[in-house]
């Protein structure tokens, strides 16, 4: 496991650094409350990206005039040579389905080590298109699937056609042109596994950099494909996207139950994504312990009116979403004028931020709070880059047999007060339960003593199962007093996977994730937004509490951007103002 050292990264000042308690952190509705930032993996890779300029061509761009075919993108990386392939197919509408359950897309790719010669293509060409019902070797890091967004990609096209750009507030209506529906990695079907990618290939050897790197390439992808239509049906009139329009495309996505099951699954990595973003947050707010310039606070106030706009420009139609947006963009317009009243006053003080964040806690709503924690860490990246090294642990769970029986109740009553706080003798704390449908290959929420399946439960509620332990453990204490947790094991081995999550987890800083997941209200929405908001998607639009749809890339630079000082300043991104010509 990689350690980091919670100091600022001001070498004159070693001061440790004040991080916000777990109790305060790891409150699940907080937590999804996140939005993206530096640290987030689309933007981690579209700066080495950028900053490396990576050389992407394609050597294989065979499209007909329907744009059906295939595509090779040849991609050198600082240190390998990768191949990007894509397979473009006839769908009929009435078998567009973007579920799990699909067997048929209007895109399959796979990305793979190395270059890609004729037998391996139609080796490709004969998987990849049939994604689970088909087999690939290791080395394929990733494979993925997509279909067109029927409401903008023949409007996009048929604009271009006719010699005009497409009107961005039908874009922005959207979003994108394609919509990811899966991206496999790490050993799934055959392909490379984790360890493989990250030894081998340094350029991904990042949580999640190969799976979003073939999410971009898909938009890229997805305008050219748009760009090559148009041409094809008025070669003397149509016109290429602009690029401005060309960057505000992201690629959509609609995120489900299915990701959920990894946050719980993960703790370890998930604790060490939130305490990079946690360490992040106190080293911007140690640095303005000797004041911040009015240059800090003007660039802090135009973020604030970004969000404001960024905001304004999501469509919804989830009442809880649109209301709290709603009530961000009235703290923040608070925050805005606060900022332009105070800023002369505000530069000549010390601890500014922290003075601000304290106020966000007092005054405004947790959403507000973790949007102007995400646009603190945005005003320091040369304090904040660094901790995207760190975002990456071995999950490994182990049990301290050593440990007296006595020191483990102990242990739970320290760190998991939180789920023996809970009553579940109530009948609305076990009311859920989850499980993985058969029929729909996806995992599902069930009603407690109602719905079928509850003998293939799936064990997410940990507060209920650290409960249950602390129970058996504190008998069985009573009755062998001064043991160790290796007799208790040997009685009761069961409970040894959690009471080696307890052991490792205790360890952490921040721990596990301190909800009840099988609370009959439980909203599972924001276990989602938790790990989208690490990927680095923006412009959350719930369709239930149970999945969301959401936009990845917008507002990223182009692969023509590779190579230059472009600012990393996507986030938030809105809707672009075309210049003439």
């Amino acid at each position: 496991m990689r350690k980091y050292t919670h100091k600022t990264h001001n070498s004159d000042d070693l001061t440790v650094l004040q991080m916000r308690p777990a109790s305060q952190v790891m409150q699940l509705e907080r937590l999804g409350s996140f939005h993206q930032s530096r640290l987030s993996f689309m933007r981690t890779l579209v700066r080495r990206m950028v900053a490396e300029n990576w050389q992407i061509s394609s050597p294989v761009f065979d499209l007909d005039e329907q744009g059906y075919g295939t595509v090779v993108y040849q991609v050198e990386a600082k240190y390998g040579t990768f191949s990007y392939v894509l397979f473009s197919h006839y769908l009929d509408p009435d078998n567009r389905n973007d579920r799990v359950i699909a067997d048929q897309w209007d895109l399959t790719m796979a990305l793979c080590e190395g270059t890609v010669d004729t037998e391996q293509l139609d080796f490709l060409r004969n998987n990849v298109p049939k994604q689970e019902a088909g087999r690939v070797d290791s080395r394929v890091l990733v494979l993925s699937r997509a279909n067109r967004s029927a409401r903008t990609f023949e409007y996009v096209v048929d604009q271009l056609a006719h010699g005009h750009q497409p009107d961005v507030d039908v874009i922005a209506e959207v979003g994108y042109l394609y919509r990811t529906t899966a991206a496999y990695g790490s050993g799934k079907l055959g392909m490379a596994d984790w360890e493989k990618v990250w030894t081998k290939h340094r350029d991904f050897a990042r949580p999640f950099a190969a799976e979003m790197f073939t999410c971009y390439m898909l938009r890229h992808f997805s305008m050219q494909q748009a760009d090559h239509l148009a041409s094809q049906r008025a070669p003397k009139s149509a016109v290429a996207l602009h690029e401005d329009i060309k960057r505000y495309i992201g690629i959509g996505n609609s995120t489900g139950l299915g990701m959920a099951p990894f946050l719980i699954n993960h703790p370890l990595l998930i604790n060490q994504w939130i305490e990079m973003r946690e360490t992040a947050l106190a080293t911007v707010v140690a640095a303005s312990a000797s004041g911040v310039d009015e240059a800090m606070l003007r660039r802090l106030d135009a973020a604030t009116q970004r969000v404001i706009q960024h905001l304004s420009e999501i469509i919804t139609a989830d009442e809880r979403q649109s209301n709290a947006n709603l009530l961000v963009r009235e703290e923040l317009q608070l925050l805005h004028l606060w900022l332009q009243e105070q800023g002369a006053v505000l530069a000549t003080n010390h601890y500014v931020w922290e003075s601000l964040t304290q106020y966000a806690e007092q005054h405004w709503c947790i959403e507000t709070q973790e949007v102007i924690n995400t646009l603190l860490i945005e005003l320091y990246p040369e304090l904040v880059d660094g901790l995207e090294e760190y975002m990456w642990v071995d999950e490994s769970h182990q049990v301290c047999p050593e440990m007296p029986v006595a020191e483990l109740l102990e242990v739970i009553e320290d760190k998991y007060d939180w789920a023996l706080a809970i009553d579940f003798s109530k009948q609305e704390s076990i009311g859920t339960f989850w499980y993985r449908s058969a029929e729909k290959m996806e995992p599902r929420l069930g009603q407690t003593d109602i719905d079928m399946g509850m003998d293939k439960e799936m064990p997410l509620g940990i507060g209920r199962c650290v409960r249950e332990c602390y129970d058996r453990v504190c008998d069985y204490n009573q009755a062998r007093a001064k043991q160790n947790v290796a007799h208790f094991i040997v009685q009761n081995p069961t409970y040894s996977g959690i009471v080696g999550r307890i052991q490792t987890m205790a360890q952490s800083r921040y721990g596990d994730i301190r909800e009840n997941l099988v609370h009959t209200d439980v909203l599972p929405i924001h276990l989602l937004r938790c790990k989208l908001s690490f990927f680095g998607v923006s412009k959350f639009d719930p369709r239930s509490r149970l999945w969301v749809r959401n936009t990845m890339f917008q507002g990223a630079p182009l692969i023509s951007d590779f190579g230059t000082l472009l600012v990393d300043d996507w986030q938030f991104p809105i809707k672009p103002v075309l210049t003439s010509g």
